[in-house]
């Protein structure tokens, strides 16, 4: 880990041990691993190693919280088949900003916020900051195949997106997941993990695994379970802005992570997500 990486490690360690409103594993959700999915996948149900949802039980009155209920207020905005224009309306456009304001009260962002500013990267005006935040996040793009603008960096990162009927991409969010299980267009196939990576831990909060979502497939996706919208949001900006490398090694809490983050020309996110590399003692 270079020096960067260490100075990024303790910001990251700030913005865990700022997260309030991060869910107790065992206590405030419970997850069933079952078993360790196929390495090919198919929408077929003769493929599934797991027979039971992932999320056994979540504790929903977390979702009454303020930045929680407007996360979830926009996962709804979207055309999830990429190369489908995104038509934002102006009610959309006041989620986005309420969204905005609601996470950038918070302690992760607002140590986010600060760090950026030392390091010149970030405006210190706070209305400033949301725009760039918006930018980063909320501008549509065409992604790549499309001459349309039909994604951004939020919809792929936290509410997942379908290629050509049969791929899902992006989609790393746990609190998508959750929902979308419950709804019955998740079916879960069983963790993900080769050789390299720690086994999977119910208790723990980063997650590798295998789904189906309505008629796609992914065949790894990595996430983060339990953890607040704004620890998500401040770490993700946090990696994007200081880091022209699309893998940034942090150490916090007790996980080694690579997080994962493709620029897309420079100005917004194409994706990012987490890959646990170990765990680290306590």
């Amino acid at each position: 880990m270079d020096e960067s990486e260490h100075e990024l490690s303790v910001v990251v360690q700030q913005l865990w041990d700022s997260d309030a409103n991060r869910l107790q594993p065992g206590q405030d959700y419970r997850i069933s691993l079952q078993g360790k999915a196929r390495a090919v996948m198919t929408t077929n149900d003769d493929n599934n190693i797991a027979g039971s949802p992932l999320f056994i039980y979540v504790d929903e009155d977390i979702f009454k919280k303020e930045t929680f209920l407007a996360f979830i207020s926009l996962l709804d905005n979207y055309e999830s088949d990429a190369g489908e224009p995104e038509v934002v309306t102006p009610e959309e456009i006041a989620e986005n900003h309420k969204f905005l304001d609601s996470v950038i009260k918070t302690a992760p962002m607002k140590i986010t916020h600060k760090y950026l500013v030392e390091k010149q990267l970030s405006p210190k005006d706070t209305e400033e900051f949301k725009q760039q935040l918006y930018r980063i996040w909320f501008e549509l793009y065409a992604r790549r195949g499309s001459s349309r603008l039909d994604s951004s960096g939020f919809e792929h990162v936290f509410v997942g997106e379908t290629r050509g009927g049969h791929t899902v991409i992006g989609f790393h969010n746990w609190i998508q997941l959750y929902l979308q299980e419950k709804l019955g267009h998740i079916d879960y196939k069983g963790y993900s993990s080769d050789s390299n990576s720690p086994q999977p831990d119910e208790n723990k909060h980063i997650l590798a695994l295998q789904f189906s979502w309505k008629n796609g497939i992914k065949p790894k996706g990595s996430i983060f379970i339990g953890v607040s919208p704004e620890f998500e949001f401040a770490l993700y900006t946090l990696c994007f802005l200081t880091s022209p490398n699309e893998r940034v090694k942090v150490s916090f809490s007790l996980y080694e992570v690579e997080i994962v983050c493709h620029h897309y020309n420079q100005k917004h996110i194409g994706t990012t997500y987490p890959v646990l590399i170990k765990y680290r003692s306590s």
